[in-house]
């Protein structure tokens, strides 16, 4: 049997090559002949880099740059091993992941760390630079990623703003004379998995706030100063994409990258997945497992990285079994994002605490539990067809 293993991360717990390996240890366990192949994928948030980076075969750059609260961090860019695309991701450098729960500033943490990676990205002549989004600390709708990029933001008496969503409330004018653009010939992709608009009830200061530490009157206050801030760049740019799909996304970065850099939106999953040659390996295959830290009905609604895999397998004729750390919705919900079977890690009553420390061991053993039931119903149908 030829099993391709295509898992995305498991958040707060294994990055998603450490998925990979850990289920391809239990399908050895399963099945000691198998061809296994490992190819650790992602839907554009946090852990997508290395997800790439591992299954093109290609390289990191490391950068020191400015973190969400303006501390210095290491940062990562990936050079992605078909030579032609640099992989940005943003919360390598202003990712909620850096900041202690109760370090959490919603109204001062800044993504000009993302833009320090993003004019490293545009440094290294590549011609396609993809930006994935997701995992931000940030609500400054980008504004720190511009400042990064030349760009001076004002206030009425024409003095630099300082860091964060909530200073945008006092933006005058955008001095953008000595901003870097996009070069000629580059194309710039936003990998994006959510649709969320700039401002308003489904916007990024009210959808995602409060994960990033932020209070009801935060919210207000960051949703009056993005409302402001998008004012103040329709009428500096002649448009306004603030109600564009995923312009809320990451604290509102998208927006930033549309309004300004003119990106182009792209569904994560779909970009990760061309960039593995998923379809090519998927052609190979006679059984797809992936998995992920939860399932439930976002995995079918939002365009998360199992309902990629799951349509395109659909589509293939190729079954795919899948496990998560945590469990949730009806087998409905799982068999229309194109999943055959699915299956929790958690093997006995444990704290949350314990199953993401003992995630890898857990995750070799579900896999080879799976398994072994997959295959014994298989044996099941073939006794029971008629010959």
């Amino acid at each position: 049997m030829r099993i391709l293993i295509a898992p995305d991360s498991f958040k707060g717990s294994l990055k998603s090559p450490q998925v990979a390996r850990a289920i391809a240890k239990g399908a050895r366990a399963a099945l000691p002949d198998a061809e296994v192949t490992e190819l650790p994928v992602g839907d554009g948030g946090e852990g997508t880099l290395e997800a790439l980076v591992t299954a093109t075969g290609g390289e990191y750059q490391t950068l020191t740059v400015i973190g969400p609260l303006g501390d210095p961090v290491e940062a990562r860019l990936g050079l992605l091993g078909n030579g032609e695309t640099v992989f940005v991701e943003m919360a390598e450098a202003s990712g909620l992941s850096r900041l202690a729960s109760h370090h959490r500033d919603p109204l001062q943490a800044t993504t000009y760390g993302t833009g320090q990676l993003l004019k490293a990205a545009f440094a290294t002549g590549r011609k396609r630079v993809v930006v994935g989004i997701g995992g931000s600390a940030t609500t400054d709708g980008g504004a720190g990623l511009l400042q990064a990029m030349g760009a001076r933001l004002l206030d009425m008496a024409f003095r630099n703003l300082p860091q964060g969503g909530a200073a945008l409330v006092d933006l005058e004018t955008i001095d953008r004379t000595q901003m870097m653009r996009v070069p000629d010939g580059v194309e710039l992709i936003i990998a994006c998995d959510v649709t969320n608009p700039l401002t308003g009830p489904q916007g990024a200061a009210a959808v995602y706030g409060p994960q990033k530490g932020a209070s009801d009157a935060d919210i207000r206050q960051l949703d009056t100063a993005l409302v402001h801030f998008a004012r103040v760049v329709k009428a500096e740019l002649g448009k306004d994409c603030s109600t564009e799909p995923g312009a809320g996304a990451a604290g509102g970065l998208g927006f930033a990258l549309l309004a300004f850099l003119g990106g182009r939106m792209e569904r994560g999953v779909d970009l990760v997945l061309d960039c593995v040659r998923f379809e090519e390996r998927l052609s190979e295959a006679d059984l797809v497992l992936t998995g992920e830290g939860r399932i439930d009905r976002q995995t079918t609604s939002f365009g998360k990285t199992l309902s990629g895999i799951g349509q395109r397998a659909r589509d293939a004729g190729v079954p795919v079994l899948a496990l998560a750390g945590g469990l949730t919705g009806e087998m409905g919900d799982y068999r229309a994002a194109g999943l055959t079977g699915v299956q929790t890690i958690v093997n006995r009553p444990m704290t949350l605490e314990d199953a993401m420390r003992g995630a890898a061991p857990l995750l070799e053993d579900a896999t080879r539990r799976l398994l072994e039931v997959y295959l014994a119903g298989r044996r099941s149908v073939s006794v029971g067809e008629a010959p």
